[in-house]
């Protein structure tokens, strides 16, 4: 297939696919899209960045159209995270236009009224991660017994966040007729575990290394202390253009990132799980229309976000797993443009950055500091740049003992009173009548 005009579309769709300027498929949804009009039960793989979305959302689409049409849920998307889901729903917006179908959103961290009013106001399809979804079942919000098909977005992410009972549960309330659509980058033991537990002899489409970055992304490792990695980054963001997604390995380390950053004059957004669904949001908005040159987040933004152009992604801290390092450098050079993915590592990275290059099966190119840090030397004063200020105080007032306390004001109690029939008030005095109480009582015990 080379254009989409090929396939059997619906009229609709096809008209909102050009509207999009959609015309030529990628290689997964070249393979994937006729025999999911088919019906066929679907495990694909593919690279982030390929497509993945409208290769399933195309078949559920026309189904949709061709089916007899009943009340209730028909189709139903799980996906891993938030910004996943809400990527899927805008996307569906899209090619749903003119077709009368509308989806339901259901995620935490968003108002769950809003989400079950847009299910019993008719959504045929709902799109959601598993902890919401099992929630509204549990509580009898929802019913699943309709759905005639399934798509699990990025299975195996979703596997190794811990939502396998989740899912199970989801399925155990589904008719064993549906079809089932397995998407996803990579396909881990217990990936093909839950497909052939769940699937009826899945058709199996593969597309490039699914576990190898993008060939059109350039791979670049720094080797360099802690405390530099910031002037580097200075130096990148001074020499280089275009936007950079930043991956820091905890939320404090994210925090700390975008807070040094703003002290150079960098404008930085975050994200990551203890940021509200709200400003997650505003962060992601604002990185997309340019308000922010640089995201700094954990690794809730290594799948499940979609911002065209990304032109570097950094490994400020190295990811755990292998996978976790695709996924991130995915990020940039998608729909066939080139990108640049940098990894910062200190000399006690060395063996896990040559694991992910044996486990990839690619090669880093090792790149010098000298040039930066020499840049930094000349260019940014010497200042704190990495923890936060420390508070210093002027050693001039005095405390009730003699020694200087700072700043801080002397406490009520060691001040001596004043007036013509008041005594000086000191410590001596309460610590002699303290200490003969105290030993009158430890003698009587």
């Amino acid at each position: 297939m080379k254009t989409f005009s090929e396939l059997s579309l619906s009229p609709v769709l096809l008209a909102n696919l050009s509207r999009l300027n959609i015309t030529t498929p990628t290689p997964v949804q070249a393979l994937s899209v006729p025999p999911g009009l088919a019906g066929k039960d679907l495990v694909a793989t593919a690279q982030t960045g390929t497509g993945k979305t409208i290769a399933f959302l195309l078949p559920m689409l026309e189904s949709l159209l061709k089916a007899e049409k009943k009340p209730g849920v028909q189709a139903l998307v799980l996906s891993p995270t938030r910004e996943l889901a809400i990527q899927i729903q805008k996307a569906f917006v899209e090619l749903a236009r003119g077709t009368g179908f509308r989806a339901a959103t259901v995620v935490g961290g968003l108002n769950e009224n809003a989400q079950l009013n847009d299910i019993r106001q008719g959504a045929q399809v709902i799109i959601a991660t598993p902890g919401r979804l099992c929630d509204f079942l549990d509580r009898n919000l929802v019913k699943l017994a309709p759905v005639r098909m399934l798509v699990l977005d990025e299975g195996d992410r979703m596997l190794d966040m811990g939502f396998l009972p989740s899912i199970e549960r989801i399925l155990s309330g589904m008719s064993p007729d549906r079809q089932t659509l397995f998407f996803s980058a990579t396909i881990e033991k217990s990936a093909e575990r839950l497909i052939q537990k769940y699937l009826r002899s899945p058709q199996r489409i593969e597309t490039g290394a699914h576990s190898h970055p993008a060939d059109k992304v350039d791979l670049h490792v720094y080797e360099i202390d802690q405390e530099r990695k910031l002037p580097l980054l200075q130096y990148m963001l001074e020499h280089e253009t275009g936007s950079f997604l930043v991956f820091a390995r905890t939320k404090h380390g994210v925090d700390k990132l975008q807070k040094n950053l703003g002290r150079v004059g960098v404008k930085a957004a975050r994200i990551h799980g203890d940021r509200t669904q709200g400003q997650r949001n505003q962060a992601l908005d604002g990185f997309k229309k340019g308000t922010y040159r640089v995201l700094v987040a954990t690794d809730v933004a290594a799948r499940g976000i979609h911002v065209e152009g990304i032109a570097h992604v950094i490994n400020y801290d190295l990811p755990m797993a292998s996978e976790d390092f695709v996924h991130r450098v995915g990020r940039t050079g998608r729909a066939g443009a080139r990108g640049v993915a940098s990894t910062f590592g200190t000399s006690a990275d060395r063996q896990t950055i040559r694991r992910f290059e044996r486990e990839l099966k690619m090669s880093l190119t090792r790149r010098p500091t000298t040039e930066a840090m020499a840049w930094h030397k000349d260019h940014v004063p010497a200042a704190p740049l990495f923890e936060d200020p420390t508070p210093t105080f002027a050693p001039k007032a005095k405390g009730a003992f003699g020694k200087s306390n700072g700043s801080r004001t002397e406490p009520a109690w060691a001040k001596k009173a004043t007036g013509p029939n008041t005594k000086p008030r000191t410590f001596g005095g309460f610590k002699a009548k303290f200490g003969a109480r105290r030993a009158a009582t430890t003698g009587s015990r």
